[in-house]
């Protein structure tokens, strides 16, 4: 019996260190692919006379990828000017005017520029904060300094954190916190997720103990 259950626990194990090799292996593929088979969508802008099909007579995979990166080019460079930086602001007027459309653009964009943004520090440090307790930390981001009637009805001065759920990090809390009190940490960004999917916790000067959700 004793035999027959460490086989069993044997086989388990390979199949989970299988399972953990594999997975994201062909999770990150299917990703890839899904991205540029959406991507090589863009050759379908192009009249039927200039695509591949119609000019070589077969079709050439990826290169509406190759498209879709050099319109991002293209338009980039044109935003960087004033007359591009006009066309963009008279297009957003006329998606503002249309209800549906406003409300997503408006979050889909605010959503980007805060990953993006080359001037913002959102997203770009990991910190300590005491939370949801005291003696309780959890992994965050920050979001930025509160401005206006936030930041002047404080006693001192809060930074707005990101705190991020498990297993889904995407989602989360925002909350407000003491300068004073964040805790900067060394990690990247990467691995500060990394960590709150694993759901890591520690306790200043306790042991510490990993939760897997």
């Amino acid at each position: 019996m004793s035999d027959g259950h460490s086989k069993v626990s044997t086989f388990r194990k390979w199949l989970v260190a299988g399972v953990l090799v594999w997975a994201p292996l062909a999770i990150t593929f299917w990703v890839i692919n899904a991205i540029v088979g959406f991507m090589d969508q863009t050759i379908l802008f192009l009249p039927p006379a200039y695509r591949p099909e119609a000019l070589f007579g077969f079709n050439i995979p990826g290169l509406g990828a190759v498209l879709a990166v050099f319109l991002v080019l293209l338009t980039g460079a044109l935003v960087a000017n004033f007359l591009g930086r006009k066309l963009i602001t008279l297009g957003e007027s006329v998606l503002n005017r249309i209800p549906l459309v406003r409300s997503v653009y408006s979050a889909v964009k605010q959503v980007i520029e805060t990953f993006v943004s080359q001037d913002s520090r959102s997203f770009r440090q990991v910190v300590l904060v005491e939370y949801p307790r005291k003696d309780c930390w959890s992994i965050a981001f920050l979001a930025g300094d509160p401005v206006g009637e936030v930041q002047e009805k404080t006693a001192q001065k809060v930074i707005t954190v990101f705190v991020p759920t498990a297993p889904n990090p995407t989602s989360g809390f925002v909350i407000m916190v003491p300068e004073h009190e964040i805790i900067p940490l060394d990690m990247s960004v990467e691995e500060g997720f990394r960590m709150v999917i694993h759901r890591l916790h520690r306790r200043p000067g306790r042991r510490c103990t990993m939760y897997r959700v």
